[in-house]
């Protein structure tokens, strides 16, 4: 029997579970509603429930707990090293949760924790493009924008657990007001909500009235028909991204900086801007040594493959 891991994503909406091998592949994956469980007692005891039946349906006849060399968590708000998700907005359960320790005590496997951001680094340098590299970033944009910082080859955590949180550096003074209470924060313009915001400006800049309801994907489509504000958006959107990426090269020089998630899926619309406004306004020592590369880990599975690496390291 191969060594497994698995690899949970909790989402405000769904928790997706995976039974990972060394070598990245999921060899299943199973996903229940987060919320369904407002007392999180019962939702751990779910999600363990749920991992046995997962363990039973890829190998049926065989009981391979004792296969497994721990489980990896990836989570919003999560920290490393207290093992704790700690008030995270969008999640149904209030406070410090120790979940690590929860589901550690119920299963008697050893249990990493991390944000779902931070475990998307792991992964990529584990399984995605990445591998080999020392110093990287990794910026994961939809609904809001998350990272991680690779230095030396470890995953920078600071002090207390928290550090990497590059979507909240502030990019526009007294900017748009951002989810975390501050103004004019990276994620306030880089993220679903972000890009939607920037296209209705620009139309009302022509007197045109606002979509509301209009997503990213659809965005891109007229961007890539020809349409004017849905190209400008984009142009923006990259502008913002680039102008801040050269200032994180200074601190960082990372040999690479990889984007992943939703945003992502525009391609060269936001990829060649961005690298525009990166290398217009980098520092003349850094001028094209940092490549911009979208991620190369699977989109169906991304996330579990991160949090199930976060073990593959540890071991």
């Amino acid at each position: 029997m191969k060594e497994l891991a698995i690899g949970i994503d909790i989402g405000g909406t769904n928790t997706v579970i995976g039974l990972v091998d060394k070598v990245g592949n999921c060899l299943s994956a199973f996903r229940f509603s987060t919320t369904d469980y407002p007392d999180i007692n019962g939702y751990v005891d779910e999600l363990c429930n749920q991992i046995k039946n997962l363990h039973s349906l890829s190998y049926p006849s065989v009981n391979i707990i004792n296969q497994v060399k721990g489980i990896g968590i990836g989570a919003p708000n999560g920290n490393h090293y207290r093992g704790t998700i700690e008030y995270a907005p969008n999640l149904v359960w209030k406070g410090i949760i120790p979940l690590a320790k929860m589901v550690s005590d119920n299963l008697k496997v050893p249990v990493q924790l991390t944000n779902d951001a931070k475990a998307a680094a792991i992964g990529e340098m584990i399984f995605g493009g990445a591998k080999g590299m020392k110093d990287f970033i990794e910026i994961t944009i939809g609904t809001g924008l998350g990272s991680g910082v690779v230095a030396n080859g470890e995953l920078i955590y600071g002090n207390d657990g928290l550090a990497g949180e590059l979507g909240h550096v502030n990019v526009v003074r007294n900017g748009r007001p951002c989810g975390c209470g501050r103004n004019g924060c990276l994620e306030s313009y880089v993220s679903k909500r972000g890009v939607i915001e920037t296209y209705n400006e620009f139309r009302k800049a022509v007197n045109e009235n606002s979509i509301e309801d209009i997503t990213p994907p659809q965005i891109v489509e007229l961007a890539r028909k020809g349409n004017a504000i849905a190209m400008k958006t984009y142009d923006e959107t990259g502008r913002i991204l680039g102008q801040f990426f050269a200032d994180a090269v200074c601190f960082l020089e990372p040999e690479a900086i990889f984007i992943f998630g939703g945003i992502a899926q525009a391609g060269d619309l936001l990829l060649i801007p961005t690298k525009h406004y990166m290398e217009t306004n980098m520092h003349h020592i850094y001028r094209g040594k940092v490549k911009i590369l979208l991620s190369s880990l699977p989109g169906d599975t991304a996330a579990i493959l991160g949090a199930a690496a976060m073990i593959w390291k540890m071991i």
